[in-house]
């Protein structure tokens, strides 16, 4: 029926056509949306960064990059000492963390730093599957290492690296989960795009892992946020059994505000549940530098 030469039924079937295209190229472009390798100029070599062994993991072909940060203060015949592993946002690189993460070797943790497959020097393509491959094969490296306490793994993510330590959570045991500006799960932003959320190939179910996690859970998150909303770090820790739940009035980029505050929020929270070195001070102190600056994003 044709209402002033209107016709109502070709409109609506030309608006659904538009909307299956459009679906259909986010359904294949999405990932360059959740992982912007192309806006991130990685060097061909690292610079030389005194006390970090740059180790190379093999998985099906695919060379991924690690970087491991001894803890400092142990010698031979030492204690095993707690170690964390850090996974970083959708637009960084390891290259940016190590003068940051050198906060925690001064506390006696070792740290291992993952790179994400076609990350920076590393091989393949990231996907969830791909990225949870990388960990828990970084993951069985890193509890080899005789220096290592295997009970005393810490799981440390920001941003998207929070759904990579969520996902290695699934799949191997840890003694803590630190989650910075995470989100619930990639499936929360599908309204954003007005897609249905089965469209999304990674979901990166946070919400889920967490909920099923026995260990304790630390979770920082800006109520400013504006690429992840500060809803989803509440939601996550009122998820966990165990949580304890720090607010930063920061945004997304800036959240922790004042990383050494940080620092000393996360030797308390490792120290009450009997995660710290025995030989290590109380607090990190000051950072020997400051992280370069990055985009960052979910």
């Amino acid at each position: 029926m044709k209402l002033w030469g209107f016709d109502p039924m070709k409109m609506a079937a030309t608006v659904l056509v538009i909307y299956l295209i459009y679906c259909g190229l986010l359904f294949l472009l999405q990932r360059k949306i959740i992982f912007p390798i192309y806006l991130i100029d990685a060097p061909a070599e690292p610079r030389e960064i005194p006390g970090v062994e740059r180790i190379w993991l093999t998985l099906d072909f695919r060379r991924i990059e690690t970087w491991y940060m001894r803890p400092e203060g142990g010698g031979e015949g030492e204690m095993p000492r707690p170690a964390v592993i850090f996974g970083h946002g959708n637009g960084e690189i390891i290259d940016y963390w190590p003068d940051e993460m050198r906060s925690l070797t001064r506390m006696g943790i070792g740290v291992l730093l993952v790179e994400y497959p076609g990350y920076g020097r590393s091989e393949g393509s990231p996907s969830e599957q791909s990225i949870t491959e990388t960990f828990a094969a970084a993951y069985d490296m890193l509890i080899g290492r005789p220096e290592t306490d295997p009970s005393k793994i810490v799981l440390l993510g920001r941003s998207l690296g929070g759904g990579a330590v969520c996902s290695l959570a699934s799949q191997r045991p840890s003694a803590a989960l630190v989650l910075l500006s995470t989100f619930t799960g990639t499936k929360a932003f599908a309204p954003r795009y007005l897609a249905p959320p089965f469209l999304i190939r990674d979901p990166f179910d946070n919400l889920s892992v967490v909920r099923n996690y026995a260990g304790p859970v630390l979770v920082l998150h800006g109520r400013r946020d504006e690429v992840i909303p500060f809803r989803h770090g509440e939601r996550l820790c009122e998820a966990a059994a165990n949580c304890r739940f720090i607010p930063c009035n920061g945004g997304h980029n800036d959240c922790p505000g004042d990383w050494e505050v940080f620092w000393e929020e996360f030797a308390d929270f490792l120290s009450n549940n009997g995660l710290m070195p025995v030989t290590s001070p109380p607090h990190p102190g000051n950072a020997s530098g400051s992280r370069q600056s990055s985009p960052h994003s979910p």
